[in-house]
């Protein structure tokens, strides 16, 4: 008899006035009789709607019932059949609008706790039986994954376990990507990004550090080497700007840069080698996951901390979870305005930001509330930081350096359901396609392409 207990296991979290003077985790994990007494929610439903919403079709009710029954190990072994990164899906993936959002528990009460079931898991698996994945025989194909994120560690380490030989060309010093320089610690741990990262170097993945595709080397160079088949995973890096007045003085950050000094270089710590401004009053502007993170990040810096967000707060495309955890921590949110200038000291410092407050008229192309300016309501805001958080794109060196790569008015690859892009054997997925979204579509697509590959390469 299933438990119905209408809400969910509650999660153990840091105090918020202890949090945001560090950069420990905040969510603290289940313990296993938390674990099991949430997994008893699970209603088995026989047509599993939880696995259709997940991106990498996790058998969700089977390895649930193994928590109930106390078998953890089997869990995971259940879980490791289709995802490669569990402890990280766990932690950063949006559930409520995947697999948690069709859970039939939803529908009156609390949806299953899918996505902090599946964290435990994982951590248990790590502190107690992280043995060495096995290498798979070699079946003497040869692929070249571009970009150590979650897209191009999935089609990789799916690639290994068929026994190709795969190699990943990534660009900054350490791999993992996003997962490495977008999300803060106290999200997602960085030992964690490795530790499910050597998994993959267990099973015979090579991955080689500092080598900038179309820089360092081309594709089509890469593919002369011997290489079958090519995905690139290589993101979306490139920070978008709003072109106001202003927007050049120094303490304006885009988030891409400051997230990476705080959360890949570790300049909040004393020895880092890396600087990054310790500001009084920040600004961060935009309403997504990576504002939430840029936030919260400066809040641990010691600053008052605003958001300033051209809609509502219906509107606001970040996670709730990540909403709340910024509300508890003193994040102040100016909804329904929108930053028009930037205003500079005599030494070319930011020192206040010019805003106009918005109304929400019919919806847009997005099927959101279009904001509206309100003419005459400009006010300004004491700043000696601004981060702008309002999106990125690819960056164009591939797409520069790559004949016959077709892509779209914004840069992105475009490609076919599986991946395949408008050259043969190159194919691609993850922020490169779609445009910054979210990890688990990202691993979603590394997925579909390795399936794709193997394919492919199997039929040659």
């Amino acid at each position: 008899m299933p438990n119905m207990r209408p809400d969910k296991v509650a999660m153990p979290v840091q105090d918020p006035a202890i949090r945001i003077t560090n950069f420990n985790e905040v969510a603290l994990g289940y313990t296993p009789q938390m674990a099991m007494e949430e997994a008893t929610r699970c209603l088995h439903c026989k047509h599993q709607p939880c696995v259709s919403g997940c991106p990498v079709n996790i058998h969700i009710p089977d390895f649930i019932e193994k928590v109930a029954q106390g078998e953890f190990e089997e869990a995971y072994k259940i879980i490791s059949l289709t995802s490669t990164l569990p402890a990280i899906c766990g932690r950063v993936c949006p559930q409520e609008n995947q697999c948690e959002k069709v859970c039939v528990r939803g529908i009156k009460n609390e949806p299953v706790a899918i996505g902090r079931l599946e964290r435990f898991v994982a951590d248990y698996h790590r502190k107690h039986n992280d043995t060495p994945f096995e290498k798979p025989r070699s079946n003497g194909h040869k692929v070249a994954v571009v970009g150590a994120g979650p897209a191009g560690l999935t089609c990789a380490g799916d690639l290994a376990k068929l026994g190709y030989q795969v190699t990943i060309f990534e660009a900054l010093h350490v791999a993992g990507g996003v997962l490495m320089y977008g999300i803060p610690e106290f999200r997602l741990p960085k030992e964690i990004v490795q530790k499910e990262i050597s998994h993959l170097k267990e099973l015979g993945v090579e991955i080689i550090t500092n080598f900038i595709v179309g820089r360092s080397d081309s594709i089509d160079s890469i593919m002369d080497e011997g290489y079958e088949a090519v995905f690139i995973g290589s993101g979306a890096g490139l920070p978008n700007f709003m072109g106001l007045p202003g927007e050049n003085l120094i303490g304006v950050y885009s988030a891409n840069e400051f997230l990476t000094r705080i959360n890949l270089m570790k300049a909040y710590q004393e020895d880092s080698d890396t600087p990054v401004q310790h500001p009084t009053k920040c600004v961060v502007v935009g309403g997504g996951n990576v504002a939430m993170d840029a936030a919260r990040c400066a809040r641990r810096l010691g600053s008052e901390v605003h958001i300033v967000y051209r809609r509502s707060m219906e509107e606001l495309p970040a996670r709730k979870e990540e909403v709340e955890h910024a509300q508890e921590e003193g994040i102040i949110f100016d909804l329904l305005c929108n930053p028009v200038r930037v205003i500079g000291d005599d030494k070319g410092w930011c020192k206040q930001i010019e805003c106009i407050r918005m109304q929400l008229g019919e919806p847009d192309d997005s099927g959101r509330r279009r904001p509206i300016p309100i003419e005459g309501s400009n006010f300004t805001i004491d700043i000696d930081c601004m981060i702008m958080a309002i999106g990125t794109s690819p960056n164009p060196l591939i797409r520069h350096t790559t004949k016959g790569l077709e892509v779209n008015r914004k840069g992105c690859i475009i490609c076919n359901e599986d991946g395949l892009t408008s050259r043969e054997n190159i194919y691609a997925g993850g922020d490169a396609v779609s445009g910054a979204a979210t990890v688990i579509n990202a691993m979603g697509a590394g997925k579909r392409a390795a399936a794709a590959i193997d394919k492919k390469l199997k039929d040659k």
